[in-house]
């Protein structure tokens, strides 16, 4: 499976980043190095936590996964882990890189995990769109991806898929829900935390990780 982990990985690094868009895990960034190992460590440890479920985002964010390389993680959850799940950590060898002297925190991946904590049960994490879309010009920006990016992303979103062997998938919002509907892969949706929907988004969590029970 780590042979089909490193493909799968290979395949990310071969999107060009462009104006727009950022490929965390390409080689045309040094540091991208430390991302593409994070990602490697947490797709090895979801192996062996055999998930069921799979809840896909937009796009990464400017100070979530653009830095971590891991989707819905911030640099402060990468490094100090969660013991409780038995996931990430420095003490398990997920790093950041340098490019910033601040441990950034981001706020979806804040509220998804408070969630994900309480139930005990750990789903594989992914996004529509697996490179950090931003505004031309500001890098430390988020965006909405457009429809040819999301086109980008759907067959590394289908390998996934296939890889885990996933029962159950529950779309983050309408990007990732239009996007699974295209590729005729049912799922659930839950609301987007932004702009006011942390309660439902929750809600959502919960009521879609308690149909795993």
């Amino acid at each position: 499976m780590n042979a089909e982990i490193n493909k799968f990985i290979e395949e990310l690094t071969r999107v060009k980043s462009n104006s727009n868009f950022f490929n965390q895990y390409s080689y045309e960034v040094s540091v991208n190095s430390i991302r593409r190992n994070n990602l490697f460590l947490y797709l090895q440890q979801m192996i062996n936590l055999k998930p069921r479920m799979l809840f896909v985002g937009e796009a990464p964010g400017y100070r979530g996964c653009r830095l971590t390389g891991v989707p819905f993680t911030s640099e402060y959850i990468l490094l100090n882990g969660l013991e409780q799940l038995g996931l990430f950590g420095k003490s398990r060898g997920y790093r950041k890189t340098d490019e910033f002297e601040k441990l950034w925190k981001e706020a979806t991946a804040s509220i998804f995990w408070e969630s994900v904590v309480r139930t005990l049960h750990i789903p594989l994490l992914w996004n529509a769109f697996p490179f950090h879309p931003f505004q031309v010009g500001n890098e430390q920006s988020n965006r909405k991806p457009t429809k040819i990016e999301i086109t980008t992303g759907q067959e590394f979103l289908k390998e996934l898929i296939r890889l885990f062997d996933i029962a159950i998938v529950v779309a983050v919002g309408n990007t990732a829900e239009t996007t699974l509907k295209t590729i005729g892969i049912a799922c659930q949706k839950v609301r987007h935390p932004s702009y006011g929907g942390k309660t439902m988004f929750i809600n959502g969590i919960n009521e879609a990780i308690n149909t795993l029970s």
